[in-house]
């Protein structure tokens, strides 16, 4: 694989990972070890029995968790020591040569996971202060069947993925931001209606 594919896979997968990070390491393995899609030699350790033994564990573990309100955002709180040295390592895994460290690969797929990761967290946070369950139950369901298409779309077109999770993570950004200016808005007109 050419350079920009390989760098476009890590930076989708890094983004994948800030979002579910054990359930991106299974999809990545699974795919490799059944040779559904070629993957870089630097992911082939993905395929290890323990590493998706594990990871599928794990994912099984995060897939419930996610779906109850406020357990949700205490995994997250968690899983932010897990979902961002992972992101970096797919990322540089997909990019470097075999047994080579990419750096500057390492933190863009760091920062991507860091981006998808404050997002997803941001966004549940503001979910969980709503009194009813469905919304949760909603998110969190959406969260799965994204990183389930995104890893799909990785693996078979690379660029194509990297430019729509780019894309929806700006979008993201974009409303939250907005959701957030909301909310402060109504908090002073609170405030200064109490005063």
């Amino acid at each position: 694989m050419p350079d920009a594919p390989l760098f476009a896979l890590g930076l989708a997968l890094a983004c994948l990972a800030g979002v579910r990070a054990y359930l991106t390491v299974f999809g990545v393995g699974l795919a490799a070890l059944l040779g559904w899609m070629p993957v870089p030699e630097g992911l082939e350790v993905l395929t290890s029995p323990w590493v998706l033994i594990t990871a599928g564990a794990l994912a099984v573990i995060e897939f419930a968790a996610d779906k109850i309100p406020g357990v949700d955002s205490a995994w997250d709180l968690l899983n932010t020591l897990v979902r961002v040295p992972a992101g970096a390592f797919l990322a540089s895994a997909a990019f470097a040569p075999p047994g080579e460290w990419s750096a500057t690969a390492a933190l863009v797929g760091g920062s991507a996971a860091l981006a998808t990761h404050a997002l997803k967290s941001g966004g549940r946070l503001a979910i969980n202060a709503s009194p009813e369950p469905v919304s949760n139950w909603m998110a969190s369901s959406t969260e799965d069947a994204v990183v389930i298409a995104g890893l799909g779309l990785a693996l078979l077109a690379p660029l194509t993925a990297a430019g729509l999770l780019l894309f929806a993570l700006a979008l993201a950004g974009w409303g939250l931001g907005r959701l957030w200016g909301q909310w402060r808005r109504q908090v002073k007109v609170s405030i200064a209606s109490q005063v």
